[in-house]
Parts: structure tokens; sequence; C-alpha cells
């Protein structure tokens, strides 16, 4: 059940996604990009779960090598550079050697597993690829969220299904149609040149006239409206049609800690940046 899970609300969804998900993803956490350049000049590590490669490029004295479930953000990654070394992977089952890496990072993936036997054997995965003494940073959406638009916090179901509503790229049509009702109302006819015994009837016609004028012009008004009202009943209809739900395990504070502990590594250090709980964890 929960390998299903992951490929209805995990794996499916990012694919569909990827082109719009990739262009929010594309500014480096600092903690990340520190662990990257900390690292020594011509180590090799590998990048579980690199989406669009955004750390890919970060430290030009390192190699890494980058791979994702996803087949549509590995080629958003192709289109952004084509000298990325990336290709499509199970985090599960990578096709790497074991003990072969100087270090990895895995940003925001492993949440995204169902349960909890699978996120511990994920990470365990991920360290068996590294050399004794090798460095794992991994990074999970944290449960304490309070600060954040999202608004998650202690208590709350850990398991979720977090919305992620795609952008609908067609333009969308205004009505142009504008009344001129008020304008009639206020208008007053021209009498210039009207002979004196022929103004009544004049005025008269002309009120006929303009009386038309303004029922057409409530027609128009009218059917302005309605077409605006299905168009914002159609937006909302489209808006539902359009939000995909990725699942997520939401980690409380220590928890992930735990989990790298679990998996049989050292963990050096961790700590919480932009709602999320990271770690630095060693294999041993």
């Amino acid at each position: 059940m929960t390998s299903l899970k992951e490929e209805e609300y995990v794996h499916k969804v990012y694919n569909e996604i990827a082109s719009h998900f990739s262009e929010t993803r594309y500014k480096p956490w600092p903690i990340v990009t520190e662990f990257l350049n900390e690292q020594t000049m011509g180590s090799i590590g590998i990048d579980v779960g690199c989406g669009n490669g955004k750390y890919l490029g970060i430290n030009p004295n390192i190699y890494l090598i980058g791979s994702d479930h996803s087949s549509g953000l590995i080629s958003c990654a192709h289109d952004i550079d084509n000298k990325y070394n990336i290709f499509v992977a199970d985090g599960l089952h990578l096709p790497h050697k074991d003990n072969t890496f100087d270090f990895a990072i895995s940003i925001a993936v492993v949440h995204h597993w169902a349960s909890r036997d699978r996120r511990i054997s994920a990470i365990k995965h991920i360290l068996s690829k590294l050399k004794p003494g090798g460095k794992l940073l991994v990074y999970c959406w944290a449960l304490e969220q309070g600060s954040s638009r999202r608004g998650y916090h202690e208590g709350m179901e850990q398991d979720v299904l977090v919305p992620w509503v795609l952008h609908n790229t067609s333009k969308e049509k205004k009505a142009s149609t504008k009344t001129s009702i008020n304008k009639i109302k206020h208008e007053k006819p021209d009498l210039s040149g009207i002979p004196p015994s022929e103004r009544a009837k004049f005025v008269s016609d002309w009120k006929i006239q303009k009386q038309k004028e303004r029922e057409e012009e409530a027609k128009a008004e009218a059917a302005a409206k309605k077409q605006q009202e299905e168009e914002l009943e159609k937006k909302s209809s489209d808006q539902k049609e359009n939000t995909k739900y990725r699942f997520y395990h939401l980690y409380r504070k220590g928890e992930l800690e735990e989990d790298c502990e679990s998996a049989g590594a050292t963990v050096l250090k961790g700590g919480y940046e932009r709602d999320n709980w990271y770690v630095v964890a060693q294999r041993t």
C-alpha cells in the first residue's frame, strides 16, 4: 500500500507538475551550499532527488552526480544545463556501487516515502553508497512550521497530502463591454435649429430612441456580467482539476536524527532552516 501511495501522490504528481515546480526551484539554500563548499577538492558525491539540478553546479571543484525518480524533473535539469551528470533512478534502488562516494545530499526527498521503515531504508541505502566516514546531508519538511503560510505545528497529523495548484497557461478572457447607461441618462436633446412648434415631438422621439439604446446597453451589460460569472465558475472548476496532491511525512523535532541513527549513521549535527529539519550524518 505504501508504494502505491508513493506512486499516486509522489511519482505521478512530480511528473505532472515538473515544469511548473522547476520554475519555483532556483535559489540554493545556504546550509546546503555551505556543505557542498566544505567538500575537499576532487571529492565525488551524489545528489539523491536532485530535481532540476540546482545544486549540481554550486562547487566547481567537486564532482556531483544527480538522480531523481521524476523523468520530468530530470528533463528540466537537462534543459537548464545539458552538461549535468544526471539520470532517472529510484532512491531505494540506486545503481551506484556501495562504498564509492565521499559525500551525499538528499534535499526534501526522504519525507515523500510513506512509512517510517521506508524512510529509514532510504537513508540507509544512500549511506551504503558512501565510503566509511562519508557524510550525508538530508533535509525533510518540519512539522513545526507555525510561522509559515502552511501553518503546520506540533500536535497536527504528520502524514499529509499537500496541494500543488498548476498555473493555467491559457490567457483569461476579460469582458470588454462597457456600459454607457449613466452617460445616456444625463444626456439632453440638442434642440438647435429645431423650430419651437416641433420641439415637443422631437424630444418625444429622442426619448424613445434613447430608451431603446438604454435597453440595448442593459442587455449587453447583463451578457457581459453573465460571461464573467461563467468564466469565474470555470476558473474555479479548472483550479480544482489542476490541483495535485503530494504525500509528505512532516518530521517533528528530533525525529530525523532518530531515523538517521536507526539507519546506522552517526549524527554529527542537525538544525532547522526554512521550515525544514536537516541532519549531517556520517557513515560509520
